[in-house]
């Protein structure tokens, strides 16, 4: 038996075939190492975080994440739902959040669940990937599995916005988070310290609909990361990776900059740390190659 059960919510960018489908190779292979074991709610839909805020309505959209949450309460009773996807985890605790605090909403969103033949109880924590990685393992246990460490690499830990404000992880500072700089330590890489973009937006969604503004973002998070230091950037959002990597190539023709840094998971660095393949650790997944985990990872 695994030693920890979550039920999980894969999100529509990490499953198999999307986008970001390398983020969730890297958390199952990080996850086998830890002898976690990740149960994921059987006909989840899409959590509505984008569509969901452009003219659906606030009903729609809490029920479209209060039916994902019902369906674990069925089928994963008494298991934490977790999320690897900032966007998801959000949209979907703000759901829990809003329905705990509101019984009229509460009821609306049962009354259009019951066409499902479902019941919303809201019994159990939503929680981001990292949340359990820090408080139901901590650092030190997380450091006992390191069998590659990360030597000689310096990685900037860009948190982003949404796994950061409103909720933001337990015992960390809005302004500073620490805790992608303490994993990177624990996984035997160099933090870049005071790295002053690490909570900047990426400009989510403007990358498609006003490029020029998410593009003048995303140069400034890169240029202070490569101002301390860095050989990559290490992030826990499946927007902030592809907005951060794929754009460097028209940020350079725009701004006459050499960006050529490669943006990973956090999950992929402990996949390589945990002494997984190449493969396992979906290297070949990433844009621009990180060329330095490649060489641990195939020692």
């Amino acid at each position: 038996m695994a030693t920890k059960e979550y039920s999980f919510y894969p999100g529509c960018s990490s499953q198999e075939g999307a986008s970001s489908s390398n983020y969730l190779v890297s958390v199952e292979s990080m996850c086998e190492e830890l002898d976690v074991k990740l149960n994921t709610i059987p006909d989840w839909n899409c959590c509505s975080a984008s569509i969901g805020y452009c003219g659906g309505g606030e009903l729609p959209r809490l029920t479209l994440s209060a039916r994902n949450l019902a369906l674990s309460e069925e089928h994963n009773p008494g298991q934490d739902v977790v999320a690897t996807c900032a966007a998801c985890w959000l949209a979907t605790r703000e759901t829990a959040e809003r329905l705990g605090e509101d019984d009229d909403l509460m009821a609306e969103t049962n009354q259009a669940l019951a066409e499902a033949g479902l019941t919303f109880k809201n019994e159990n924590k939503i929680r981001h990937m990292v949340e359990v990685l820090i408080d139901d393992f901590g650092y030190e246990e997380l450091g006992k599995h390191v069998k590659k460490p990360l030597e000689g690499i310096k990685i900037a830990g860009y948190v982003g916005c949404q796994t950061n404000r409103p909720f933001g992880i337990e015992g960390e500072s809005f302004e500073n988070p620490k805790y992608l700089d303490k994993l990177v330590e624990t996984l035997g890489a160099e933090p870049v310290e005071n790295y002053e973009k690490k909570v900047s937006c990426c400009g989510g969604a403007l990358a498609f609909s006003e490029p020029e503004k998410s593009q003048a973002l995303i140069k400034e998070i890169i240029e202070s990361a490569y101002d301390g230091g860095a050989d990559m950037i290490v992030t826990p959002c499946p927007v902030c990776q592809m907005n951060v990597e794929v754009y460097q190539d028209k940020i350079n023709a725009k701004y006459g900059t050499k960006f050529h840094i490669p943006v990973t998971y956090y999950s992929t660095l402990m996949s390589v740390a945990y002494g997984r393949s190449a493969k396992d650790s979906a290297l070949g997944g990433q844009i621009i190659r990180a060329k330095q985990l490649e060489d641990i990872a195939n020692k």
